[in-house]
């Protein structure tokens, strides 16, 4: 049986490892069911670093806000919603664009949007406050890469 090979662009290839992401968390209940969820996280989204600036993918209820952010570049975004009351965990490197299987089968929301920005090692979560633990416990271990992560748990 042959594998299929990736449709890939050259400029999907470009910059890869030039960009971070910042997986940042929130824990204000805009939706009734949102009370359910740990307060402190109830809503995740991810911002990420490239040379050109910040680029944040938020899915909000019915829509899903793609915005470069118009700050310098260098510019400190995770320190800004620090001091807004948020939670920013990073920096993570993007996932390899590969090919092959599709993404588990999972509904779109903000756990699944970040967890494909982080690419294919990224933790299993299924809330904002899973996510964060998951993403708490790289860090400390002071590994800078999710695969490794994914071994230890």
């Amino acid at each position: 049986m042959s594998r299929v090979q990736p449709l890939l662009r050259p400029a999907h290839r470009r910059g890869q490892g030039a960009q971070r992401a910042w997986i940042v968390f929130g824990g204000r209940a805009d939706h009734a069911w949102q009370r359910l969820l740990k307060p402190g996280f109830r809503h995740c989204f991810a911002a990420i670093e490239d040379e050109a600036g910040w680029l944040v993918l938020d899915p909000l209820s019915f829509r899903l806000l793609v915005a470069r952010i118009a700050v310098p570049p260098g510019y400190d975004l995770p320190g800004f919603y620090r001091r807004a009351g948020l939670t920013p965990l990073g920096p993570f490197p993007l996932g390899e664009a590969i090919g092959g299987a599709p993404l588990p089968w999972l509904p779109l929301n903000c756990v699944s949007l970040c967890r494909a920005v982080l690419g294919a090692s990224a933790p299993f979560a299924l809330t904002p406050a899973g996510l964060h633990k998951a993403l708490s416990q790289c860090t400390e271990s002071r590994k800078k890469s999710l695969t490794s992560c994914r071994d230890t748990t």
